[in-house]
């Protein structure tokens, strides 16, 4: 999904693609604007989602107000819990949401289909194109 949307948004401009694992503050503070991707695990973000909103809520609290932010969330049954988490936190940083989130849903339901490799169909994922085309599109006509 993540991939998806900076393929789309790469053809409008410059875009950077990084796991919640690699980034930190420093590509929140140089970025005009954000598109959140995160699975949803036990009806919450994923816990390295978690730890990158851990690592750089207070550091970047402040400073990157009124910027535009999307949401994708990856689930298994609903995605709302995890949608409201990062909705929270963009509350928090007082970020702009420029677009309502996209939730894929899997509907994985039994432990085999839980942990197997996850295929999202192709309307799903030109869901995402159009999420990262018009993110990059806005930005670059100073529309956010």
């Amino acid at each position: 999904m993540a991939e998806a949307a900076a393929a789309a948004a790469r053809e409008e401009g410059a875009v950077i693609l990084k796991t919640a694992e690699q980034a930190g503050p420093e590509d929140l503070l140089s970025a005009a604007g954000y598109i959140f991707c995160a699975p949803e695990n036990l009806a919450a973000i994923a816990g390295l989602m978690k730890d990158f909103y851990d690592r750089c809520y207070y550091p970047v609290l402040g400073q990157i107000e009124g910027r535009p932010y999307a949401q994708m969330v990856c689930a298994g049954s609903d995605g709302a819990n995890a949608v409201a988490q990062t909705a929270r936190i963009a509350t928090g940083w007082r970020l702009k949401e420029v677009q309502a989130p996209i939730i894929v849903c899997t509907h994985a339901q039994t432990p085999e289909a839980i942990l197997a490799q996850k295929v999202i169909p192709e309307v799903e994922l030109e869901k995402c194109r159009e999420l990262g085309m018009a993110m990059a599109a806005g930005l670059n006509m100073g529309v956010f």
